[in-house]
């Protein structure tokens, strides 16, 4: 939902509401349906999850602490493994275009978020799903909620969607941020 979509909510009445509620409420519960199992609840099912970066484990470790996250994140920083599983890319793909999406668009940087899904049987790994782009939006518990809002995310207007996300101990008024501020923490100065 965009702002264009809603600029100023609809006042009714109090059984419209529920109505049209109850009507939003079964296409709810079908996408629930569809996405059942937190990562709390991963392992009792076999499974596991890494988030990987190319950063080096030293700015990784760093920043995990800063953000205070406990999720176990490792570095693909020394091997291909972001470009193999498309969400790295050298200058000249990026100016081709239709390097992202598994060749359905372009990205405005060299490095671009998926998830990607691996099954391992004995000594072997699988690679069996992968999603780019607006598929890997299910993973940002705050578009969840915004999505529930009169106002949605609204983005429109915005340089791209997300240019108003910062990391918690970036945001300065609560709004929008220095956008100058780098995402890690300078190497001199370890307390950030």
């Amino acid at each position: 939902m965009s702002i264009s979509m809603i600029e100023t909510p609809k006042i009714v009445s109090r059984d419209e509401w529920l109505a049209a509620r109850k009507e939003l409420l079964a296409k709810e519960k079908g996408l629930t349906r569809e996405r059942d199992g937190a990562l709390v609840h991963l392992a009792q099912r076999d499974v596991s999850f890494s988030a990987i970066s190319r950063a080096p484990s030293s700015k990784i470790e760093a920043f995990k602490k800063r953000m205070g996250w406990k999720f176990n994140w490792v570095s693909s920083n020394a091997n291909d493994f972001n470009r193999d599983y498309g969400v790295s890319f050298t200058k000249e793909e990026l100016t081709s275009g239709n390097c992202y999406n598994f060749g359905t668009s372009g990205f405005p940087s060299e490095e671009a978020p998926g998830i990607s899904v691996f099954y391992k049987k004995g000594e072997d790994i699988f690679h069996t799903y992968s999603t780019y782009a607006r598929g890997s939006e299910t993973v940002l518990n705050t578009y969840n909620y915004l999505d529930l809002v009169p106002k949605g995310r609204d983005e429109d207007g915005l340089y791209f969607p997300m240019a108003w996300v910062r990391h918690h101990d970036r945001y300065e008024d609560g709004r929008l941020a220095d956008a100058g501020k780098p995402y890690w923490p300078a190497e001199t100065n370890s307390t950030t």
